[in-house]
């Protein structure tokens, strides 16, 4: 399952396609890697997760999505391994990225498939990784002293600034990414790419740079997407230029796959109250003996029949209170939440 398919063709209106001029070189042959831990019992922390879905290559393994790698996933493993200390796990994992997926101008493909030819067919970015991979290089290269991955994080902090950002209805939002999502003067949003430790980080670093606008309009996005009887955001969202939001048309309207991390990223941002819906929520739920369901319509209050992962649960129990599973889901995204919601950026 791609958490980016909602990425359908040339961007139009506010901004304009750069596929094909923005490609990135050809990705490097892969090489034989050590598979990692398939199954056991692993702790939540960085040294489980490493264990689990990192390769010797320096590759994050996405075992729920065909052995797929984005660069998303290298971002969290970057973060993590600054957080824990892992110096080697860090260079494996930004020597790799910085191999395979970054493109000429700071920003980095998407995805990289093992079996495909080439690896790296869609050179079209994907904000949240790239915001992960510079906030990851940022905490490394202060922590360890290496000024290259400072230049490097103030070069995607450049790109993401240049070519993922536009102003619409008078405030500077976050596009998902370079091409796609731009059309008839309308864009669609992604509320979880809004990752408040690192855009804070950003500013604190970098203040003459404008993430303190990010941050502003950021916080006006998400404070009114919120939709439905519970007011909670969806996983994709339109902004009109006249300042209306709605669920993103042609997608599920639902408080999901990707939107859990809205309360997730908030959280950690020290921002409770753009994490309030969601905790208000769960914990209703939880009081009533429900489920924590793995989404919800914002439609019509249908959810799914089957309950959150163990990721999500570790959101629930961050942002309400309440013991979190001790085990690491063998799934990789569920490990990842299960493992950011450990942090204290």
């Amino acid at each position: 399952m791609s958490r980016r398919l909602f990425c359908i063709g040339a961007a139009t209106g506010v901004v304009s396609a750069c596929i094909g001029s923005d490609s990135s070189a050809s990705p490097p042959t892969p090489t034989p890697t050590t598979t990692p831990m398939p199954g056991g019992t692993a702790p939540v922390s960085w040294a489980g997760f490493s264990g689990r879905f990192l390769d010797q290559s320096g590759r994050v393994i996405d075992n729920g999505n065909k052995g797929v790698s984005h660069s998303e996933g290298q971002g969290y493993g970057m973060v993590m391994a600054a957080h824990a200390g892992d110096r080697q796990g860090f260079t494996r994992m930004w020597d790799w990225t910085r191999d395979t997926l970054l493109r000429p101008e700071g920003l980095l493909a998407w995805r990289y498939v093992p079996t495909a030819t080439p690896p790296v067919a869609d050179p079209n970015n994907a904000t949240d990784g790239d915001i992960l991979v510079a906030w990851a290089l940022g905490i490394a290269g202060a922590r360890w002293n290496r000024q290259d991955w400072l230049a490097q994080a103030a070069v995607m902090r450049a790109a993401i600034l240049a070519r993922v950002t536009v102003t619409l209805a008078g405030r500077r939002v976050l596009l998902p990414g370079v091409a796609g999502f731009a059309e008839g003067g309308r864009v669609t949003l992604n509320p979880a790419y809004y990752v408040w430790p690192a855009l804070d980080a950003f500013h604190a670093v970098a203040p003459a740079e404008g993430w303190d606008t990010i941050i502003a309009d950021g916080t006006w996005l998400l404070t009114q997407a919120r939709f439905g009887q519970h007011q909670l955001p969806t996983d994709w969202v339109e902004l009109a230029p006249d300042g209306a939001l709605r669920p993103a048309p042609g997608r599920s309207p639902w408080f999901g796959f990707d939107a859990v991390r809205v309360p997730l990223y908030a959280q950690l941002g020290g921002r409770s109250g753009l994490a309030r819906p969601a905790a208000e929520y769960w914990q209703g739920r939880r009081s009533a003996g429900q489920m924590i369901p793995a989404w919800v319509d914002v439609t019509n209050g249908a959810i799914a029949e089957y309950a959150g992962s163990a990721g999500v649960e570790a959101i629930v129990a961050l942002t309400g209170g309440g013991t979190a599973p001790h085990a690491l889901s063998d799934d990789y995204y569920a490990a990842v939440l299960q493992v950011l919601a450990t942090l204290r950026p």
